[in-house]
């Protein structure tokens, strides 16, 4: 792993907090194993997470009728984008490995974040019409993985707990931001009600993370179905038939996303080697 580049893009507001200290133990353990490690503290950046006009340089294309998507493809093909953007963009270029390092805030990534993702992942940078999930994605040679902390307990995310089955709230997360984007998504970390718990725990779960750590590039990612199992635009994008036909046996669906009406597969977003049973 020498020689790899790891970018940690980590929103929290405190430095005292649990996402700081994995922040911190991330970055020492990927630099002991020869790593270069980037990171974008967004809160201590006061990173500007609110998409406007403004992310452009120069006049817009189409004043008079703004296309956020379409302009932001055309300044970043011309090199227009707002200098902040540009400067997140660039790490990302750089990273072998993007770490999203946040507490999850109403099952999901704090604002921030997501503001973060929707502004730096731009139209052209970051996917196309022609290039998106395992068709080539333009982050297709790139890993990522999910780290986060949640006030609830593993069993409270649970397919029987009262906050529902974790896999479905990561799967727009993993599929629908980092799988589109082409990235090789790896197991999240999830440090589960870390208010909650003694601090023997949470330093065991700091050690636990450094040492999987040691071998994060050797991970296999969780699967997703290829775009090729899917029928083209003129398709609508659907599931093919006979690669439907030919799951009909299976107890387990596909994904969680393309579940066709059978029990979602156990741990599928959570656990990479899954099997489908």
């Amino acid at each position: 792993m020498s020689g790899k580049t790891a970018l940690i893009v980590l929103a929290h507001q405190e430095r005292t907090s649990f996402n700081y200290a994995l922040k911190e133990a991330t970055k020492a353990a990927l630099e002991k194993n020869g790593w270069t490690v980037l990171v974008s503290d967004l809160y201590e950046m006061k990173f500007n997470s609110v998409l406007s006009r403004d992310d452009i340089t120069g006049s817009p294309k189409e004043p008079n009728n703004f296309k956020y998507g379409a302009e932001m493809l055309i300044a970043w093909q011309e090199g227009r984008l707002a200098s902040d953007i540009k400067e997140e963009q660039k790490k990302v270029e750089k990273a072998d490995l993007v770490i999203f390092q946040f507490p999850l805030y109403w099952f999901g990534m704090p604002a921030l974040m997501k503001g973060w993702v929707e502004r730096v992942f731009s139209m052209g940078f970051a996917y196309s019409y022609q290039a998106f999930y395992s068709e080539g994605g333009p982050f297709k040679n790139k890993r990522a993985l999910l780290s986060f902390t949640t006030g609830g307990t593993g069993e409270m995310s649970s397919p029987r707990g009262i906050n529902g089955d974790i896999n479905i709230f990561l799967w727009p997360l993993q599929n629908g931001i980092l799988n589109f984007c082409g990235f090789k998504v790896l197991e999240p970390q999830i440090s589960f009600a870390v208010a909650h718990i003694t601090q023997e725990a949470r330093v065991e779960i700091l050690k636990n993370w450094e040492r999987r750590l040691e071998t994060i590039w050797d991970e296999k990612p969780i699967r997703y179905l290829p775009v090729q199992d899917f029928e083209g635009l003129s398709g609508g994008f659907v599931l093919k038939k006979e690669v439907e036909e030919a799951r009909a046996a299976e107890k387990y669906s596909p994904t969680v996303g393309q579940h066709l009406g059978k029990p979602l597969p156990p741990d599928s977003q959570v656990k990479a080697d899954c099997v489908r049973l």
